[in-house]
């Protein structure tokens, strides 16, 4: 990415227009974790929250800053009256998954993305 994409970006998470994000600090000061994510139209329901991104840095994993990022998501989602949370995460992510397989349900699909360009 270059760094006029990192800068557009920075600036879209600032308006909170149309993605968001939120950060987890240890002990109040040091950012550990990130999540962004968006809503979007479900014709099914009332609407979907997809997180989008989720980092917590090695050193603090396990100590319960993505959790904590996921129920913020998770708040602000019914806060939006969505019907829906829910994320995409690589199949061998076997560290992610351990608390994914606690806090959300998977439903078995596999997720392909078409070309573009």
């Amino acid at each position: 990415m270059s760094d006029e994409d990192y800068e557009r970006t920075w600036q879209r998470l600032l308006r909170a227009e149309d993605v968001f994000g939120c950060a987890a600090r240890l002990d109040g000061e040091q950012v550990v974790g990130i999540a962004h994510y968006l809503f979007h139209a479900n014709p099914w329901s009332s609407g979907s929250c997809y997180l989008q991104d989720l980092f917590v840095d090695k050193a603090a994993r396990g100590h319960g800053a993505g959790r904590l990022l996921i129920e913020h998501v998770a708040q602000a989602a019914r806060d939006r009256g969505a019907a829906r949370l829910y994320w995409h995460t690589k199949q061998d992510n076997e560290r992610a998954r351990l608390l994914y397989d606690k806090i959300a349900n998977f439903h078995g699909f596999i997720s392909y993305v078409h070309p573009l360009d």
